[in-house]
C-alpha cells in the first residue's frame, strides 16, 4: 500500500474517487491496487491475477467497502502461483472511508495498522490502531470477531537501473533478503521509481552507456534513497562524474562507486553479494 499512497493521497486532495483493494487471505503483503473512475489502475496485487474481480467490485462505487471471497481458477493459478481451488479473500474499500491521516503515514513509510470492522461482508468502519509489534518486519493480518486488522511495515526496495547478469544476480540477492527488487533499464521509468524511494531503500546504477547511466544516477541522487551504488571501473566513475558536473550535479558524496565491498568478488553472483553487503551496512550503520 506504500506504493500507491502518493497517488491515492492526490485523489483524496482533488476529490477524485479511488477504491483500494488488498489481499487479506491466504497470503499477506504490502501490495495494494487502487481503481479510479474510467478504468484507471495504480499498483498491483498478486501479479494482476484478480484484477478483473477487484475492478468489478470497485466499479460498483459503493459508499462502504466490501470483503470479497473467491476461489482461485486454473488461469489465476498460473498467474499468481496459488493452487487452483484455494480460497482467497480481499478487502475493497473506497479511499474516502480511510482515516485521512493514513496517507501521510504511508508516505513517510511508517508502520501502520488498519482495522476494518466487517458485518456481513460490508466494511462498516475503518480506523487506525497502534501496530501490535513495532519490531515486526513483515506485513500481517489478524481476524478477531468481525474485525480485520492489516498491519503494514515498510519493506526495503532495491531499484536496479540496468539489465544483464549483474542485475539479475542483484535481484535474486535482494529477494533472498526479503527486499522488493525492481530491475528497470529505462531512465524515464527509473526516475519515477526513484521519486518514491526513502532512506530505507537503495538504488544501484549499472550499464556502460554514459547518457543512460548518467540520467539514472542523477535520478538516484535526487531521491531520498539511503544507498546509491554505481557499478563500473574508476574510469567509468570519472566519466559519469564529468557528465553530471556538466549538468550542475557535483556532490557525489552519497555515491558508492565502484559499488560493493572490497572482497575480491568475481562474477555476477559474487559482485551482487558485495553490493548487497555494502547496502546493508549503509542502511543499518549510516
Amino acid at each position: 500500500m506504500y506504493d500507491i499512497a502518493l497517488s491515492v493521497a492526490a485523489c483524496a486532495r482533488s476529490g477524485t474517487r479511488a477504491d483500494v483493494a488488498w489481499m487479506i487471505h491466504p497470503s499477506v503483503s504490502d501490495e495494494a491496487l487502487a481503481f479510479t473512475p474510467g478504468g484507471g489502475r495504480i499498483g498491483s496485487v498478486q501479479g494482476g491475477a484478480f484484477d478483473g474481480l477487484l475492478a468489478d467490485a470497485a466499479a460498483r462505487q459503493l459508499s462502504t467497502g466490501r470483503r470479497l471471497r473467491h476461489v482461485v481458477t486454473e488461469l489465476e493459478s498460473l498467474v499468481c502461483g496459488l493452487e487452483q481451488g484455494t480460497d482467497v479473500e480481499f478487502l475493497v474499500v473506497p479511499a474516502a472511508q480511510f482515516p485521512p491521516q493514513l496517507w501521510p503515514l504511508l508516505l513517510e513509510r511508517e508502520p501502520v495498522a488498519i482495522a476494518a470492522s466487517v458485518v456481513d461482508d460490508e466494511v462498516t468502519e475503518v480506523e487506525l490502531t497502534q501496530p501490535e509489534s513495532t519490531g515486526a518486519d513483515r506485513p500481517e493480518v489478524m481476524f478477531d470477531d468481525g474485525r480485520v486488522t492489516t498491519t503494514l511495515v515498510p519493506i526495503t526496495r532495491l531499484v536496479i537501473a540496468g539489465q544483464g547478469p549483474i542485475a539479475e544476480a542483484l535481484a535474486a540477492q535482494g529477494a533472498l533478503l526479503g527486499w522488493k527488487p525492481v530491475v528497470e533499464p529505462r531512465p524515464g521509468a527509473v526516475a519515477g521509481l526513484a521519486a518514491s524511494l526513502s532512506p530505507l531503500d537503495g538504488m544501484v546504477v549499472l550499464g556502460h552507456d554514459l547518457e543512460t547511466a548518467g540520467m539514472c544516477l542523477m535520478a538516484a541522487l535526487e531521491s531520498d534513497a539511503g544507498y546509491v551504488g554505481a557499478v563500473g571501473s574508476p574510469a567509468m566513475q570519472e566519466s559519469r562524474a564529468q557528465w553530471l558536473a556538466l549538468r550542475d550535479v557535483t556532490d557525489l558524496s552519497r555515491v558508492h562507486g565502484p559499488a560493493g565491498l572490497e572482497i575480491g568478488a568475481r562474477g555476477p553472483a559474487e559482485i551482487a553479494v558485495s553490493i548487497v553487503a555494502e547496502m546493508i551496512g549503509a542502511l543499518r550503520l549510516g
